[in-house]
């Protein structure tokens, strides 16, 4: 039990790291954005802090 509430509390705070993030890259005009979907939810779930970092790594490889 303690390991699903763990799991769902990833990624209820990774969804919203994605969302002030988005907010934060929008507002300095850059066009990296991470889109908040059930790939990107689970994902932030299952790895964390380095699941967010390799979002935007690949949003950023994406971009150029």
């Amino acid at each position: 039990m303690e390991r699903i509430i763990n799991f769902i509390m990833r990624c209820v705070l990774g969804t919203i790291a994605m969302y002030f993030i988005n907010t934060i890259l929008a507002g300095t005009q850059l066009s990296l954005n991470v889109g908040i979907n059930a790939v990107t939810v689970l994902t932030s779930g299952f790895l964390g802090i380095p699941g967010l970092i390799m979002l935007y790594g690949i949003g950023l490889y994406k971009s150029l």
